[in-house]
């Protein structure tokens, strides 16, 4: 019987040894895939790492070169703005410099007026002239004439174009018998064309043309007539007055250029 106890205990251990190492082992899965699971997100998050800078560096990329793109347009704006600025300045030049000339080339020519106008201005002779205006003629001051004229021309020289057009008009209704009032009505046309306003340009012209034809400034008045024409896309009426300045001025400066364009 002891025997037999002994034998059974014996047993028992055994089986409760091999309970032990069964669990044991058992354990050992468990643990190896716990260590499989650290491994793998450590591997994820350092791949996440990765892709996260990647992408900050395309950013950062971008951004530097959003930037380089932003302050090349500004120069390159600033550059245009610089030459706006210089183009509008030598445009403003060069029509002071057109102006001064035309107006010294105006007081040459009214040096040689008095002498084109004794060899045929078809001026009104004292016979032919009413009895009511001999006391304005009579009352007329040259002097006065010539400063109120020079005043019309000097506010046109200072780029004062409507009040050049007001005093020009102003002193041709004054003195319509002046040896000044031709060059008034020429100036009055170019007043007008100064303005963008070329149909009261014409109107002006077409007096000096009409009333003066003898006159130095008629043949560049009909050639600002042309021009005039032609900016109202009136390029018939253009030809037709190009025509007519050549025939009826044909050595003239005027009726060069008349020919120039007549042949574009």
């Amino acid at each position: 019987m002891a025997c037999l106890a002994s034998r059974g205990a014996a047993g028992v251990g055994r089986a409760r040894a091999i309970v032990l190492l069964l669990g044991a082992l058992g354990g050992v899965p468990q643990t190896q895939a716990g260590l499989f699971d650290d491994d793998e997100a450590r591997r994820q998050l350092k791949d996440l790492a990765i892709k996260t800078n990647e992408r900050l560096d395309t950013v950062a990329k971008g951004q530097i070169e959003l930037a380089n793109q932003i302050q090349a347009l500004r120069e390159e704006n600033a550059r245009l703005r610089g030459q706006v600025e210089t183009l509008t300045y030598e445009l403003e030049s060069a029509r002071k410099r057109q102006q001064d000339f035309y107006v010294d080339l105006d007081g040459r020519l009214r040096k040689l007026e008095p002498q084109i106008a004794a060899s045929g201005d078809p001026r009104p002779t004292e016979d032919s002239r009413p009895a009511s205006e001999a006391p304005r003629k009579a009352a007329s001051d040259p002097a006065a004439e010539t400063r109120e004229y020079e005043a019309a021309l000097n506010l046109f020289r200072a780029n004062k174009l409507k009040e050049a057009a007001a005093a020009f008009d102003g002193f041709a209704k004054a003195h319509p018998d002046s040896a000044l009032t031709p060059s008034a009505y020429y100036w009055l046309g170019n007043a007008h064309y100064a303005l963008r306003d070329c149909k009261k340009a014409i109107d002006a012209h077409r007096v000096v043309v009409g009333r003066w034809p003898t006159n130095s400034k008629s043949p560049d008045a009909l050639l600002n007539i042309a021009t005039c024409q032609q900016e109202l896309a009136d390029a018939k009426g253009a030809k037709g007055t190009l025509e007519a300045l050549v025939v009826k001025y044909p050595d003239s400066a005027a009726a060069t250029t008349a020919r120039q364009r007549l042949k574009k």
